[in-house]
């Protein structure tokens, strides 16, 4: 349940019926007709043709980005020229595939489903150090471009690579494999094992579930800056609990094991090790794994020492360590601590290219906080003031002292901001509210920065450090057939924030039914100044409704405070505020029907649609949970001890947030259709089902929808378009 920038989709395919239920009269005139679903569905959201990943030259003198066409998931990787304008192809994959088909291995598939990717074809590449070469991974095989020839090379390494990545010198690729770490010399073509013995129980390398899904950190492997020694991660999970995951539509094809650990149980014991690139003796890591088993970051900077960060099990203490890697003895740079949580972000430490000291996140004081720290540790200055809504770290620019950054006071929108020396912050661009996503070069020649509005689709500009624009990244992609009627405001005394779409032939004095449209939980905000995030609240609007959203507390962007509202229960005020927001609105807009609301979400938002449907039927007459966390003891560890404390010291936390509590409570719900994935392995199939059989047992009747394979992500355009129509049924029929 990491951070995204909106909340999930929900996504249906056929429907099965709990109990009680005559199945529904479904109008079959309108499957496959309606064309902004299609739409939708065919360019993935509007994002199709769109750069993503994009990334200036060392030398300045290039953007590289990855694209797709309008109607396809397939990336190809381009170059613009910072000087012409002009735009190349660099690289397809039907070039290097030569008519085969991709493949990727489970492992692969697994890392992409924690990182969020639905795209195929080139998913990542990377820029050595010195510019002169890209690293492109395909289909579990890795290409070498060098970029002043064009030439591509494959490296001759075995199948199944994972998460490749150059030596700082740019000479060398190192990769996980069955395993274990590999590393090829790239003029040489050859490939050598650098560690020995890993299994699929302890792996070696290869970052284990949690630093995954939870923490971001997504590798297990880290390269010297002489590009002579590897230190790496040992991942053992033969104590973690295991859950196997079956295709219902296939159950001659077995099941998946899935080490997943649940809270209160056991966790990979994860250590770190260091060895030659040439293989040999480990020097393993030393610091106190029992009261800190969490490795939660680890970094080796060109200008500091190897350098990690561990959490105690409930994330209220962290330990900054610096590591001998001679001998794996630690120093200690800092501790901090937070009577609810610590938040991780896997930017910092930042070291100084001199080693003279490091750039270092915090919610000490209440809020975000970028601190300049000596090489000791301690404080020298505050960066980044809490005030200024860091949100992440773009780009440090060493030579200047520069740090840009996205973020800004308003929690609605994220715009591209530089702080030098730890002064003020300004804007880096003259554009108006919306959303950016900014980045700069090394040096902090060029800027390349994405931007939408509410009124408009995003688009990447490239421009000058003196705010001159170079040109636009070309798209090919599809515009959507209308602007949301969407406006944002404020509402009642703790000054929520809500979104309001209105269906765009709307007659004020009519009132309409609501859906609300919910994420409601730690980690993420719902009410965003961008176009892309209101076009399915504008298509169910459309539908005589109004979509509304709302921003409570428990959420990020607020402080401190706000977010940590909901520590040890997920359940009340997480679902008080948004009725009360709810009420408030009605309040300002007497449009709102609140005696016709529904609500609808997926994954925590999930979880707070049946919330909602099974605690506040007076209020939530109707509501759609999409993949939802029924019981909390059923989640994984890192985030829900994070906010519910150990089970065995806080059973209280975990029995008034499940949901199982107040589906056997001897009241009505409301009208309640739950949607999900069979294959899920985040939140798994086993939760949607102990929530219908205690409804079963309880006699309320209730709707479930299995998704046949597919996972918390669901691509598959067919099934977007699908649920869709199936969740405004719902609606129609119970509001």
């Amino acid at each position: 349940m990491r951070q995204v920038l909106t909340a999930a989709l929900i996504f249906v395919s056929a429907p099965v019926f709990a109990q009680e239920m005559k199945p529904l009269t479904m109008p079959q005139t309108a499957h496959s007709q309606d064309p902004f679903l299609r739409q939708l569905s065919e360019t993935r959201n509007f994002s199709s043709g769109r750069p993503v990943s994009v990334r200036v030259t060392p030398d300045e003198k290039q953007v590289l980005f990855l694209r797709t066409q309008d109607t396809s998931n397939v990336q190809t990787l381009y170059a613009f020229d910072v000087a012409t304008g002009q735009v190349k192809e660099v690289l397809t994959p039907e070039a290097l595939l030569k008519g085969s088909e991709e493949t990727l291995t489970p492992e692969e598939k697994a890392r992409r489903e924690r990182m969020r990717v639905s795209a195929r074809g080139f998913t990542s590449y990377q820029i050595s150090d010195d510019g002169s070469r890209l690293l492109v991974p395909l289909s579990g095989r890795l290409y070498v471009v060098e970029r002043a020839s064009g030439k591509v090379t494959e490296l001759k390494t075995g199948p199944g690579v994972l998460d490749p990545r150059f030596s700082q010198d740019g000479k060398q690729v190192a990769y996980v494999r069955e395993n274990d770490v590999y590393r090829i010399d790239i003029a040489a073509n050859k490939e050598q094992r650098v560690t020995k013995g890993g299994t699929a129980e302890k792996t070696h390398g290869v970052a284990e579930f949690v630093a995954q899904e939870e923490m971001s950190r997504f590798s297990g492997y880290w390269w010297s800056p002489d590009a002579k020694r590897v230190a790496y991660t040992e991942s053992d999970t033969s104590e973690v609990e295991k859950l196997t995951i079956v295709d219902v539509m296939h159950p001659e094809r077995g099941g998946e094991i899935f080490a997943y650990p649940r809270p209160g149980k056991p966790n990979a014991k994860v250590r770190l090790g260091v060895t030659a690139v040439t293989g040999g003796k480990t020097t393993w890591v030393q610091w106190d794994a029992a009261k800190y088993p969490y490795l939660a970051t680890v970094v080796w900077p060109k200008g500091g020492p190897l350098t990690i960060l561990v959490q105690n099990r409930v994330q209220t203490e962290q330990q900054l360590l610096a590591v001998d890697p001679a001998t794996g003895k630690t120093r200690e740079l800092l501790v901090e601590k937070d009577s609810a949580w610590l938040n991780l972000d896997q930017d910092f430490p930042l070291w100084l290219d001199d080693g003279s000291g490091f750039l270092w996140y915090t919610e000490r004081n209440g809020g975000p906080e970028v601190e300049l720290r000596k090489a000791d540790g301690s404080l020298d200055k505050s960066f980044v003031k809490p005030d200024a809504g860091f949100r992440g770290m773009t780009r440090f620019v060493q030579k200047d002292r520069t740090l840009f950054f996205n973020g800004g006071p308003n929690p609605t929108q994220s715009l591209f901001w530089r702080v030098k020396d730890g002064g003020a912050p300004e804007r880096v661009t003259k554009n108006g509210e919306g959303i950016e996503g900014g980045s700069a070069s090394r040096e902090g020649g060029v800027f390349v920065v994405n931007t939408s509005s509410l009124k408009s689709m995003s688009r990447t500009e490239v421009l000058r450090a003196d705010g001159t624009r170079v040109g636009q990244l070309p798209e090919v992609a599809q515009e959507p057939p209308f602007v949301p009627n969407t406006e944002l405001r404020q509402v009642g005394p703790k000054r929520y924030w809500a979104s309001i779409t209105r269906p765009r032939d709307f007659k004020p004095g009519k009132k309409l039914p609501v859906i609300v449209d919910i994420y409601g939980g730690p980690t993420t905000t719902v009410v965003h100044h961008s176009m892309a995030a209101h076009l399915m609240s504008q298509w169910m609007a459309d539908q005589g409704f109004l979509v509304v959203k709302f921003d409570v507390r428990g959420t990020p962007l607020r402080g401190a405070a706000w977010e940590r509202e909901v520590k040890y229960d997920f359940a009340t005020v997480t679902l008080d505020d948004q009725v009360d927001a709810l009420q408030a609105l009605a309040k300002e807009l007497p449009e709102l029907d609140i005696k016709r609301v529904g609500i609808q979400g997926w994954s925590f938002g999930g979880y707070m649609a049946a919330l909602a449907a099974l605690k506040r039927p007076d209020v939530f007459k109707a509501a759609v949970s999409g993949a939802p966390v029924v019981d909390w003891l059923d989640y994984d560890t890192h985030y829900t001890e994070r906010y519910l404390g150990l089970p065995q010291e806080h059973p209280e936390a975990y029995e008034k947030s499940s949901l199982l509590t107040y589906a056997k409570a001897d009241k009505p719900i409301g009208k309640l259709l739950l949607i999900h994935g069979t294959a899920d392995d985040n939140v798994y199939f086993f939760h949607t089902l102990k929530l219908s059989d205690a409804l079963f047992r309880a006699g309320k009747p209730h709707e479930l929808l299995p998704l046949s394979g597919l996972t918390h992500m669901v691509p598959d355009p067919l099934v977007k378009q699908r649920q869709w129509e199936r969740v405004m049924e719902h609606f129609k029929k119970n509001l």
